[in-house]
């Protein structure tokens, strides 16, 4: 990408979206394009396709879609599965339409078998029942990696479909109501130490083990591969390493210094058991995450606890599931 091309970023004011345009910020690029949900409806195929026509961008950052975790994800099935076809239909023939030279296409680990062995390679894809808490979610976001490919195959499209493992960072949603688990981990344990309760109860067993990834690095890893990568085959972006929820929840509770107890409820449903990414594909063309997760979620607490009363403010959060992954 040069310096002066015109760069869309899909969903600027999520969590990957905004990493990607501090990113290019911090670069130098001049010309980055973005447009609020309130501007530009991603769902509204004739307002995307007037945008595209109209701005004639060259490149193009996939990150808006609608996401959660487990609760929202249960709840909105019909939500998740239709915004997200929509958006993602929507700005991948529009790209297809006016030329685009490259798009990348931010889809999920998610995407993998319930019960994939571990750690997943990409072969995996679509070899195996998915986890029924996020199907539709999963569906969506495979049905993207698919028309990124029918597009390449058919009219030699230069798009390229990435999938990272569970983010973290400034930026995140922290609605206890679609949040992941780690912003949702962070704010209970911070609201714990505020209000003094004596426990904090965390979903599930504990046991499950989950691979996270700052959103910097998730940022670094795109413009890496929107530079360098042109394979239509989907490619994996995490750490390579990965936590059992326990460990999670007992490292945050030191990062926000709450002297209470952790009580994990195992009525609640645990999801998939073990979700670690096999990296070795991006690690072979030159690319590796660097920021530890204890420095990442330390920053990330400071952050969040600096712009508290932003993050939990109903009015900023209730539509931010709709602009990030």
């Amino acid at each position: 990408m040069k310096i002066t091309d015109k760069i869309y970023v899909a969903g600027h004011t999520g969590l990957v979206g905004g990493a990607i345009v501090r990113l290019l910020k911090k670069k130098g690029y001049l010309n980055i394009i973005t447009r609020s949900s309130e501007e530009l409806d991603l769902r509204d195929q004739k307002a995307v396709f007037d945008f595209f026509d109209t701005v004639q961008p060259h490149y193009v950052f996939l990150a808006a879609a609608k996401v959660g975790g487990i609760m929202a994800n249960k709840t909105y099935p019909g939500d998740f599965i239709y915004d997200n076809l929509a958006i993602q239909n929507n700005i991948i023939h529009a790209a297809y339409k006016n030329g685009v030279e490259k798009l990348l296409f931010l889809g999920s680990s998610c995407i993998y078998p319930k019960n994939a062995p571990q750690p997943i390679v990409e072969e995996y894809l679509m070899t195996g029942v998915l986890e029924p808490t996020n199907d539709a979610y999963a569906i969506a976001k495979i049905a993207g990696i698919k028309m990124c490919q029918a597009y390449h195959r058919q009219y030699g499209c230069r798009f390229i479909s990435v999938m990272p493992t569970n983010l973290y960072g400034p930026g995140d949603s922290y609605n206890l109501q679609n949040a992941h688990v780690l912003p949702a981990l962070l704010r209970k344990f911070h609201e714990a130490k505020l209000k003094e309760e004596h426990v904090v109860t965390v979903w599930g067993t504990g046991k499950p083990r989950r691979e996270f990834l700052h959103v910097d690095d998730a940022a670094m890893a795109c413009y890496f591969l929107m530079q360098r990568y042109e394979s239509s085959e989907i490619i994996n972006v995490g750490s390579g390493l990965d936590y059992t929820i326990k460990e999670m929840a007992t490292l945050i509770k030191k990062i926000t210094n709450y002297q209470g107890t952790i009580v994990f409820d195992e009525s609640k449903p645990d999801g998939t058991p073990r979700k670690l990414l096999n990296v070795d594909k991006i690690k072979n063309l030159g690319w590796k995450a660097v920021i530890d997760l204890e420095e990442g979620l330390a920053s990330t607490y400071q952050n969040f606890e600096q712009n508290y009363f932003y993050y939990t403010n109903p009015i900023n959060t209730k539509n931010l599931a709709i602009v990030h992954v």
